[in-house]
């Protein structure tokens, strides 16, 4: 039915189709869930220098980053405060489908928490989002976890003309 989150099977239909739905994900069974797809960490930047939104596209500016190296087994000790996360996982959106991507609870359940936009329709990309670490001593990672769940949603109508953003093909 238009309108209404994908399941589990309409979800691994599209991931065999031409282009899939998702690529290079790790775990088709451990990342495909009930009602979503978990997205598992490739890396981790910290945000260096401010960003800035304007009225106008042109006076946008993005944070600059620095990326942060993994320790030992692949883990990393992060300090409380944001970082961007880039995902493992291309995702690539027909017309129809757009998503939104929703924290693991256990994530939320120690003090971090991901912050994400909207994949609109038309979208291809290795996105990223805010990771927020809320909890005063920090939070560990490890590469390959995973952190996020993206929920996706069939549109009544397809999109007459899709994602054309600066973030298109973002990370491939």
């Amino acid at each position: 039915m238009p309108g209404t989150p994908l399941d589990r099977d309409s979800i691994g239909h599209l991931i065999e189709g031409s282009p899939p739905l998702l690529e290079h994900y790790l775990s088709l069974e451990t990342q495909l869930q009930p009602n979503g797809f978990d997205l598992t960490l490739q890396g981790v930047a910290r945000l260096t220098t401010p960003g800035a939104v304007g009225a106008e596209d042109a006076s946008r500016v993005l944070s600059e980053t620095q990326p942060m190296d993994f320790g030992p087994e692949g883990w990393l000790q992060l300090g409380a405060g944001p970082f961007l996360v880039t995902f493992n996982e291309v995702v690539n959106l027909p017309l129809d489908i757009m998503a939104l991507g929703r924290p693991r609870s256990s994530l939320l359940r120690s003090g971090a928490g991901v912050h994400t936009a909207v994949w609109d329709a038309g979208y291809r990309g290795r996105s990223q989002a805010l990771l927020v670490v809320y909890h005063p001593d920090g939070y560990r990672v490890q590469r390959d976890a995973r952190l996020m769940q993206l929920v996706f949603f069939r549109m009544e109508t397809a999109a007459s003309r899709g994602y054309q953003g600066r973030f298109q093909s973002e990370n491939i």
